[in-house]
């Protein structure tokens, strides 16, 4: 493994794989490193970046239990979008075809909302404070 290859990489199932590639270049700037296409046409595997990160995509697999989040109506995790401008990104993403789960707000960590993909997958796209620490998360809060 290149010492610059991440020790995390997120792969993620979309249905309509190669759809959400284009969305992704629409939504998040990403770039398209590489793809294998099955004999059915489906998308087997491909790899995307997105700033200094990459992302694994595929078609649904169900004989091997790969469903997307639409298919289990549901979704186990978030991926976060770190970015110099949240509101740009955020308004980029919703243009693209995203859907607002959360208004952006700014928080002690940082300036952030949350977007559903067409694909079912949840995006926090966020501005990090550069004061922020994470010893302050600890501090009890007013309630809102």
């Amino acid at each position: 493994m290149a010492e610059e290859t991440p020790r995390v990489i997120p792969y993620i199932c979309c249905d309509g794989a190669s759809d959400a590639i284009e969305f992704y270049k629409r939504a998040f700037g990403a770039e398209e490193l590489y793809r294998l296409e099955n004999p059915d046409g489906s998308l087997g595997h491909a790899e995307i970046k997105i700033g200094d990160s990459i992302v694994e995509i595929s078609d649904e697999w169900p004989e091997g239990g790969i469903f997307s989040p639409l298919t289990l109506n549901g979704n186990s995790c978030t991926l976060t979008l770190v970015v110099e401008d949240t509101d740009s990104a955020f308004q980029r993403a919703v243009e693209a075809g995203a859907k607002q789960q959360r208004p952006i707000k700014d928080e002690p960590y940082g300036r952030i909302g949350w977007v559903d993909d067409p694909f079912g997958h949840r995006w926090a796209i966020i501005k990090m404070a550069e004061d922020w620490d994470p010893e302050k998360m600890k501090e009890p809060t007013a309630p809102a």
